[in-house]
């Protein structure tokens, strides 16, 4: 049942752009079928007005989208070639679009650097982390170490798996491409194959351009192909072609995507497991972007590979069970011996179903054994960088046991939302050399959280001979403006006088220049020599209203303002130091909160290998959307200019050309964001609270689904809130409220479900109100006020 609503007052212009951020959204993308709000019977410059009679009449959501028990939205599989050619994109399908692009990396993706690959194979696929807008987990999976990988493929036996929207949106923020799986098994797997591959050219080209319109869509980089059933020859002799087609329309639609082959068929179209690289199976090798091997290798097979991959070597991923099913080398917490001598012959790995510490082992030692399997791989996995400013994580892991807004507790209970896990640091144990008395080791901690659900946890030994340990938390490669800004909340935990500092190193020594590093605080205090801000952008006011200041429940920040000139941000470290004058051992345990690097007015800065569109000019009034290279960016003074260097091509030189110089409206970006606009309500379900089903209920539960309009390139979420009252006959009377709405959770789009929300019962001739706001959180993390939210309000009245 949907809301009814009529008339609209607010001002055309902002209707307009509305409809303009929309569009600039949507651009060159297939657009899914909306369902219509009803009818409307107010809207004024504060909410629109939804008129509903309650009703207790079934109306079924479509069950593909929605879980059945709850009606809260879920991610996705299709389970035949006919649900595949028949997919087309509806309204539902916006839940579980990632709202992260491709963050942008170095080294990129395309380098020949071996890479590591993670294969999420668990107990069938499609558990919690389907809830698109989370769950209550007590003791959920989580992974965090993305700094160390470069390509997620979420794995099921479902013949199309779509990746659950919050792995790719973790995974995106991290610079992780994520891969979804096309696989056909058995007797029915030869029949699937036969339908499209026996045929003629429409057939399987008709696959391959729904699997790339799938992947463009739902905003994930490409697939897994892995057809583990015999072939025909007519069907085999397709496969090349329909992989080379299926890849060349992969790159042209999704700049950067990869589709892999797995070791499977061979050229004879038998089933036969080669655990390498070899004749039998290069064919399908050279029509795509990688070969996965299967499992049970040993070192001859990797060394006959050599002269197979050629230059491609970075292109073979050596499969790993971690399950250590079969004659394999290594597996579980030996996974090392494993990566050893693939890395000792310079091919990528492919780690297959690394959640077996969390499916074989003690759940209440997760976090321990995970940390202890990432660990033992470390000195195999070569990290990658970030290359984009700003830069801003609260080190949530997307799951707690309670939920902190800004230092205040808004929710107790545990949850688990993968899209609301932030960027994660590196992990692991930095022993000082010499007698390694000297230590510094960080880890998750859920006991307290700053922002979301969880902190990082530093302890560390100072010992007598130094002054201080430090230890590395991110890898950075981003040309920095003249000026940035740094924050840094963290809590010590008991009695110590260890002071904390954030540090960081640079590029380009020869021309790099530091002018100076200056504490910023609200009050000028000359015992700290403390330098403020003159003129704050309007973006830092509040912000650095709280710099050096005691936060609630025992939090610190401390900000910093860093002059630079032609440099490049390398690493951000946390230094630890012992008090003056002491000579004794210091041990010391530290919770960090939040982490920020901000830029100033006008500024930007980055040096990308973007998969992702980009709108430089190539010429006057040409936009090279679809551009596949290395771009950096700089502005200075109101002027940016871009460059770009493509990724080498065959019989093309690599080139550096300018691109573009434009002017950059610094008010623009100073102003605030603009406002959340037209938030409808539909889909509306009632039901009599649980524990009322009999007799006239006092209680009901509201199901119901907002959209609204927004520009999602400038947020990095919403958070949704109500206000619930009542209204009497007397018009534009209501009961009082409360001063703050109450928090309901967090939309990574533009639409999001309400679900057996606890409402009042509209008695005889009552109407009662619920009102919903729609707060966006900007990429910097702020608290915008709440004249920027979107919001509307449904009037409900009981049957006559």
């Amino acid at each position: 049942m949907e809301a009814a609503a009529v008339t609209v007052t607010r001002s055309a212009a902002r209707r307009r752009r509305g409809r303009q951020l929309q569009e600039e959204q949507e651009e060159q993308e297939p657009r899914p079928r909306r369902r219509r709000p009803g009818r409307r019977i107010k809207d004024d410059e504060e909410e629109t007005v939804f008129r509903e009679v309650v009703s207790f009449s079934p109306d079924p959501l479509p069950v593909r989208y929605y879980d059945k028990d709850t009606t809260k939205p879920v991610s996705f599989y299709l389970s035949s070639l006919e649900e595949l050619l028949a997919w087309t994109p509806r309204m539902e399908d916006g839940f579980n679009v990632a709202l992260e692009p491709l963050a942008c990396r170095q080294p990129p993706l395309s380098s020949q650097r071996p890479r590591t690959l993670l294969c999420h194979d668990m107990m069938g696929g499609y558990l919690d982390d389907r809830f698109i807008q989370g769950s209550v987990v007590q003791t959920p999976y989580a992974f965090y170490h993305w700094q160390c990988i470069d390509v997620f493929v979420y794995f099921s036996h479902h013949t199309v798996t779509i990746p659950p929207v919050g792995w790719t949106n973790a995974a995106h923020r991290h610079g992780v491409c994520v891969l979804g799986t096309f696989i056909t098994e058995w007797n029915e797997g030869g029949r699937l194959c036969e339908a499209f591959l026996a045929g003629d050219k429409r057939s399987y080209q008709a696959v391959a351009d729904r699997l790339v319109q799938i992947a463009q869509f739902f905003r994930f980089d490409g697939w897994l192909i892995n057809i583990e059933n015999s072939l025909s020859l007519a069907a085999v002799g397709n496969t090349p072609p329909f992989l080379w087609y299926l890849t060349t329309q992969l790159h042209r639609q999704v700049p950067g995507g990869l589709v892999l082959w797995y070791d499977s068929v061979v050229q004879s179209g038998q089933l036969k497991w080669q655990d390498e690289l070899n004749q039998h199976n290069r064919v399908f090798f050279d029509s795509c972007d990688g070969f996965f091997t299967n499992y049970n290798w040993r070192e001859e097979h990797l060394e006959r590979m050599l002269g197979q991959a050629g230059e491609r070597r970075a292109d073979v991923y050596v499969g790993v069970d971690v399950f250590a099913r079969g004659n394999v080398v290594g597996g579980r917490f030996d996974t090392d011996k494993s990566l050893e001598l693939i890395r000792k012959h310079g091919f990528s790995v492919a780690l297959f179903a690394p959640g077996w510490v969390y499916e074989c082992l003690e759940k209440k030692d997760f976090f321990q054994n995970q940390d202890k399997f990432w660990g033992r791989l470390e000195r195999y996995l070569p990290t990658h960088s970030i290359c984009s400013l700003p830069f801003v994580t609260s080190f949530c892991l997307g799951l707690g046991a309670r939920r902190v807004c800004y230092g205040q507790e808004e929710a107790v209970g545990p949850w688990y939302h993968l899209s609301a896990q932030e960027i994660q640091p590196l992990f692991g144990e930095h022993r000082l050399g010499g007698d390694g008395r000297g230590w510094v080791r960080t880890h998750c901690c859920l006991e307290d959280a700053w922002h979301g659900g969880s902190s990082l946890l530093v302890r560390g030994v100072i010992p007598p001979e130094v002054g201080n340990v430090a230890v590395r938390l991110f890898s950075l490669q981003a040309p920095v403006p003249p000026k940035i800004f740094l924050s840094m909340v963290y809590k010590l935990e008991g009695p110590t006088d260890v002071t904390v500092a954030l540090e960081l190193t640079t590029g380009d020594a020869s021309s790099c220049h530091i002018g100076g590093i200056s504490v910023l605080n609200a009050e000028t205090s000359s015992r700290h020599s403390l330098r403020p801000l003159r003129v704050p952008p309007t973006k830092l006011a509040r912000w650095v209203g709280r710099c050096g200041r005691q936060l609630s429940r025992g939090w610190v920040q401390h900000c910093y303002e860093v002059s630079l000139r032609g440099c490049l941000l390398l690493d951000l470290l946390v230094c630890f130091s012992r008090p003056p004058g002491s000579r004794e051992e210091e041990s010391f345990t530290c919770r960090l909160g939040e982490i920020q690097v901000m830029l100033p007015r006008g500024a930007q800065a980055g040096l990308a290998v973007c998969p992702a569109r980009v709108g430089v000019e190539a010429t006057p009034g040409r936009s090279l959307l679809r551009f596949r290279g290395e771009l950096g960016w700089r502005s200075q003074g109101g002027e940016m200019c871009a460059w770009g260097r493509p990724l080498p091509a065959p019989g093309r030189p690599t080139v550096l050309s300018l691109l573009s110089c434009q002017v950059v409206d610094a008010a623009s970006l100073l102003a605030p964001l603009p406002q959340v606009e037209t938030v409808t309500i539909s889909q509306v379900r009632w039901q009599p609270a649980a524990s009322e089903r009999e007799g006239p209920p006092s209680l009901l539960q509201l199901s119901c689904t907002l959209h609204w309009s927004f520009l999602l390139s400038q947020v990095r979420c919403f958070r949704i809130h109500y206000w619930g009252g009542t209204s009497d006959d007397s018009p534009g009377r209501e009961l009082p409220r409360p001063e703050m709405p109450t928090f309901l959770g967090l939309a990574f789009a533009t639409q999001y479900r309400i679900v057996d929300l606890l409402v009042e019962a509209a008695g005889p001739g009552q109407d009662r109100r619920v009102e919903f706001l729609v707060e966006p959180v900007p990429k910097e993390g702020f608290r915008v006020p709440q004249a920027e939210w979107g919001r509307a309000a449904l009037l409900y009245s009981g049957p006559a």
